[in-house]
């Protein structure tokens, strides 16, 4: 099971490695052989970005669900510290569970829910500098690109200036690879005003100008960009790209059922992305497109192993006996997040 790629996604494994509702609903139907598995889930992890894919509660699920071991992850503590924080996080959430033998294996930890970290609140760093003699730096090709990402910051803070339009194909960073940070900010503060210079960034070689292009272009271009869209997101796929496709998503979706020809591509991302974060917003489009099988997505994600995930199952899943109880679980589960329990009593609330 470790390797540096997921399992296809057609497999067991690779629907735990991506947090798939559907491996959850597989694993309970043979939990003699999956237990290895699950454990590899904790030992190892594909994530590439862990501040984004959530997987935690989805194992410490299978863990408790399932009845499968627990020594193995207590053992884990014991690994690098990458290992021991993802055990930790599990055996974490299976204290709030009520697992006697995790509250063990961690004597310190006080089940109680941490106090919310306070959100950082952007500041404008230059408050005393006009629009004039920020975009004046913009221009100078002789300042370096921290000091370009601060006058950025500071214009994304501010109502639009639309001078920024003609400087954003100059505000790639020294090595060509990426945007100098805050820009994307910065134009998306331009919302309609930015789209016809978005077409063409949308058709430029450099890999960073035509990301922004086709931001623009998912939030706030019109019908005639839908094929435009459709042609990047397919671009995406066939290089599998995973990084990114959720914003093209939530662009289509907003045209609902005339971007009906990225329903095939969209379901490819959402049955097989290992981006978690980003599964919501290909099923929010599917669903916006009216695309077949939007009912047993609902129903999967109830399963999933990420929170927005799952507010979708809760909000949307048809009404049957096997939803219903999954929704009391999901309210009654103390290691489930706050909102989702609460989406869940309130949909149950409203079936009565």
């Amino acid at each position: 099971m470790h390797t540096d790629r997921y399992a296809p996604a057609t497999t067991l494994p690779g629907l735990l490695q991506r947090g798939r509702g559907q491996g959850a609903l597989i694993a309970a139907e043979d939990r003699a052989s999956v237990a290895d598995l699950v454990h590899g889930c904790i030992r190892w992890d594909w994530r590439w970005d862990a501040q984004v894919d959530d997987r935690h509660l989805y194992l410490a699920r299978l863990i408790r669900d399932l009845e499968l071991p627990l020594a193995p992850v207590v053992e884990f503590l014991s690994g690098d510290e990458d290992t021991r924080y993802r055990a930790t996080s599990v055996l974490e959430l299976l204290v709030l569970g009520g697992s006697e033998e995790a509250r063990a294996a961690l004597p310190d930890i006080v089940a109680e829910e941490d106090e919310p970290t306070p959100r950082h609140r952007m500041t404008d760093p230059h408050p005393d500098r006009d629009n004039a003699s920020l975009l004046a730096l913009l221009r100078d090709p002789e300042e370096s690109e921290r000091a370009k990402g601060a006058a950025l910051r500071a214009l994304s803070l501010r109502p639009p200036e639309p001078a920024l339009i003609p400087l954003a194909p100059r505000l790639g960073a020294a090595d060509g690879t990426r945007q100098v940070p805050y820009l994307g900010r910065a134009v998306e503060q331009l919302a309609e005003q930015a789209v016809p210079a978005a077409r063409e960034w949308a058709t430029s070689e450099q890999g960073w100008l035509s990301g922004l292009g086709f931001a623009v272009l998912a939030g706030h271009g019109d019908e005639s960009d839908i094929p435009a869209l459709v042609a990047e997101l397919e671009r995406r796929w066939a290089i599998q790209a995973w990084c990114g496709p959720d914003t093209l998503a939530r662009g289509l979706a907003r045209f609902g059922s005339k971007a009906a020809d990225a329903v095939s591509l969209l379901r490819r991302f959402w049955l097989s992305t290992p981006h978690s974060y980003e599964r919501p917003a290909y099923l929010e489009a599917l669903a916006a497109m009216g695309a077949a099988g939007t009912a047993e997505a609902y129903i999967e994600s109830l399963w999933d192993c990420e929170a927005q995930a799952r507010l979708l199952g809760v909000g949307h899943a048809p009404d049957r006996a096997d939803v219903r109880a999954r929704l009391t679980y999901l309210r009654d589960d103390p290691m489930e997040e706050p909102e989702v329990r609460e989406a869940a009593g309130a949909r149950l609330a409203g079936l009565v």
